[in-house]
């Protein structure tokens, strides 16, 4: 009962910190006219990758290699097929053109990338899936991009609206996006760490564990913070927030462990892990692309994309 106590617990509080996050980024951005694009791809979605990378950090460096890699590619897909796809059933995303144009494009060149190097049998069938520094090297290559990206989108501006509300002054904005990051952060892992607790009393697989409980119980505060900045009508901040929690998650959560702890094997990953990934960016960008806007029909084929996956895993 204590495990299931602290994990609703967790819950409450994450949905509190994520709520308290979106307004406090909004009015910082409003305040300093900086795009909220810009704080969606940057505060929010690397704060919300902290769980992640301590997961990844941990796993690699105790050469278990194989939660990191299920980590970062269960994320990516839950993000896409599972979190973009409820928030769109709740309010159809409007997505901005500039976003069309730049930042997706970025993310499904990257998650493309991701998905070549994974492949290694398929360019020389007798070797072995592994990835290697090379591989982590190119990753923080094309991050190093999109922080010069990031760079040029801070010099441009904003162009926020000037009868847009801000309710929160600049130290309290400040203030505010610290406190719920670390409740985030600290709610996260109480709910992880307890989901865990409770799946070993029901004796549940590792496997399970490791893809379901660990994986959606990280992106907690993806899920709720996209889909409270969609119910608010902030859909620079949901879509911004998953583009750049994604990338962040390939290149940095993954590629910086790798390049520090040496190569890591890929057993236990197949081609639909592969395929199901870069499907979740090319979706994305395809769906956002037509109209401008995630329909409500589109979401619900996300989420049986996500279902039919997840179904999958439990099944082979």
């Amino acid at each position: 009962m204590r495990e299931l106590f602290l994990l609703i617990f967790g819950l409450i509080l994450i949905v509190k910190a994520t709520d308290v996050l979106v307004t406090a980024s909004s009015s910082l951005a409003l305040r300093f006219n900086v795009p909220k694009m810009l704080v969606a791809l940057t505060i929010m979605a690397f704060g919300t990758c902290a769980p992640e990378v301590a997961i990844s950090f941990q796993s690699v460096q105790n050469g278990d290699g194989q939660i990191a890699f299920a980590n970062v590619i269960g994320s990516c897909i839950v993000n896409v097929f599972l979190i973009i796809g409820v928030a769109a059933l709740i309010r159809p995303i409007k997505v901005k053109h500039a976003t069309i144009k730049k930042e997706l494009p970025i993310l499904f060149l990257i998650t493309t990338v991701f998905a070549v190097l994974m492949l290694d049998r398929l360019f020389d069938p007798f070797t072995r899936n592994v990835f290697s520094r090379p591989d982590g090297l190119v990753l923080l290559l094309f991050f190093s991009v999109f922080v010069s990206y990031l760079v040029g989108l801070l010099r441009k501006g904003g162009d926020n609206k000037e009868d847009e509300e801000i309710k929160y002054g600049t130290f309290m904005s400040i203030l505010l996006i610290i406190l719920s990051l670390l409740v985030t952060i600290f709610s996260s892992d109480l709910i992880v760490e307890n989901a865990v607790a409770l799946a070993n009393d029901f004796n549940i697989s590792k496997k399970i564990i490791t893809m379901v409980i660990i994986v959606i119980g990280t992106s907690l505060p993806e899920l709720v913070m996209t889909v409270t900045s969609a119910r608010k009508g902030e859909f620079d901040m949901a879509v911004g927030n998953i583009i750049g929690t994604n990338i962040f998650n390939i290149c940095v959560v993954l590629g910086l462990p790798v390049v520090i702890y040496g190569n890591v094997g890929l057993n236990g990953f197949n081609f639909v892990d592969i395929l199901v990934v870069f499907l979740s960016s090319f979706c994305l960008y395809i769906f956002a692309k037509s109209e401008r806007v995630i329909s409500r029909k589109e979401a619900l084929f996300m989420i049986c994309i996500f279902i039919i996956y997840y179904v999958y895993l439990f099944i082979i």
